[in-house]
């Protein structure tokens, strides 16, 4: 970390999201006057949502293939994992007293299973370092060199130091990440790459009747495959088409198939543990009086949902062993279209990563540092997302110190 600020520096974090949260408790440590603004009535509401499914923290697997996640971003996010690493979060969550553990697919998760323990005790931790925090102040914009709150009690202006924004993207914008900052930005001259869903479920034209009977049952372990990149875990029919991990896995690659081609196709093998071989050998079994379900069933490993997708793609299931199984390893999906912002995971798009330096200050506002979300970056579920938008409030806050000490040498000469 760079050497502490002046004691008199003060810093507003505008988000109390993981990024805000991450920055305001970085800067304090440094002995910096943090105050942090969050225009809803809570700190850390999409963070809840996110522990709802048990609060993936980050992932265990190595470096390379961890920031290789990140895409066209990868470089500059394997910087931001330098500075905190899944390493470094680890021992930070511990440190909140909160025991984790790592799960069969590498992913590490607190113990309690949900996010409320872990906010609870961060929260009491920025207390006790003295941090300030003030709900129900939503930033408006910036007038006559201050930051503008619209607070219960009148519209208030504010001149700090510096300032962190980690106002989160524009997914699950009823818990405060609506992207409305978007404007204000371009208008001061920073570059805003339009925002795009990610993480997000896609639709399919079931029939009537597949939809009514499976919608909300999970298709696993199943591998799916689109345009060479193959993913195991497990999807989720829903009533509009598919969501789930292994969807989310491929959703960048899915999306922007969607938008160039208007569809676009998926492969599921719904026996990925199984060779075409073995499978074919298996459903080679006399049937005897069993109904082709429970035959798919038996002999083919198949659940119902699995034995109803096969029966949904147009045409006859195939007589032959070979070709049966040949179809249970590569069900071929179409995707029609993407679901939207409201009900995406997360997003892609924001200040486009060329509007920052390295200590992620905008280029077109000295002094105004950018963490999370609202940066151009995306990433799969499975502690990725998290991982990287926590290391852009140490980045951020890190930068700030830099910048206040530069500051406080160039006033002292």
């Amino acid at each position: 970390m760079t050497d502490p600020a002046t004691p008199s520096s003060t810093v507003h974090v505008i988000g109390a999201g993981p990024a805000g949260l991450m920055a305001a408790e970085r800067l304090a440590r440094a002995g910096v006057a943090v105050v942090v603004h969050d225009a809803m009535p809570s700190v850390g509401r999409k963070l809840l949502m996110a522990g709802r499914g048990g609060l993936n923290l980050t992932h265990s697997e190595g470096i390379e293939p961890f920031t290789a996640r990140y895409r066209e971003a990868a470089e500059t996010a394997a910087a931001w994992l330098e500075r905190f690493s899944p390493t470094h979060l680890i021992g930070w969550a511990e440190g909140l007293g909160q025991p984790l553990f790592t799960g069969s697919s590498g992913r590490v998760f607190p113990r309690a299973m949900k996010a409320s323990p872990l906010l609870r005790a961060w929260v009491g931790r920025l207390a006790d370092l003295g941090v300030e925090v003030r709900t129900r102040s939503r930033w408006i914009g910036r007038r006559d060199g201050g930051f503008v709150f619209a607070t219960p009690e009148g519209e208030r202006i504010e001149r700090p130091d510096a300032v962190v924004l980690a106002l989160g993207g524009a997914s699950w914008p009823r818990l405060g990440s609506d992207g409305a900052w978007r404007e204000g930005l371009l208008a001061d001259g920073v570059e805003v790459a339009p925002f795009r869903p990610s993480n997000v479920g896609f639709d399919v034209a079931w029939t009537a009747i597949f939809a009514e009977r499976f919608a909300g049952q999970p298709l696993k372990p199943i591998a799916l495959t689109h345009e060479g990149e193959t993913v195991r875990g497990e999807a989720m029919i829903t009533r509009y088409g598919l969501e789930g991990g292994a969807v989310y896995a491929l959703s960048a690659g899915l999306r922007d198939a969607i938008e160039r081609d208007g569809t676009t196709t998926v492969v599921i093998d719904l026996r990925p543990d199984l060779s075409e071989e073995a499978l074919a050998q298996r459903l080679a079994r006399p049937r005897g009086k069993d109904s082709v379900t429970n035959w798919l069933r038996k002999a083919g490993g198949l659940s119902p949902v699995a034995v109803g997708l096969l029966r949904e793609i147009p045409g006859d299931l195939p007589l032959g062993t070979e070709k049966l199984a040949k179809r249970i390893k590569a069900v071929r999906l179409t995707l029609t279209g993407v679901q939207g912002l409201e009900r995406a995971i997360s997003s892609a798009g924001g200040i486009r990563l060329d509007q920052v330096d390295e200590g992620l200050m905008l280029k077109a506002l000295p002094g105004v540092f950018v963490a999370g979300e609202m940066l151009d970056w995306e990433a799969p579920t499975g502690g990725y997302l998290l991982q990287a938008t926590m290391a852009t409030g140490v980045v951020a806050a890190d930068g700030v110190l830099a910048w206040l000490a530069r500051d406080a040498s160039d006033a002292a000469r």
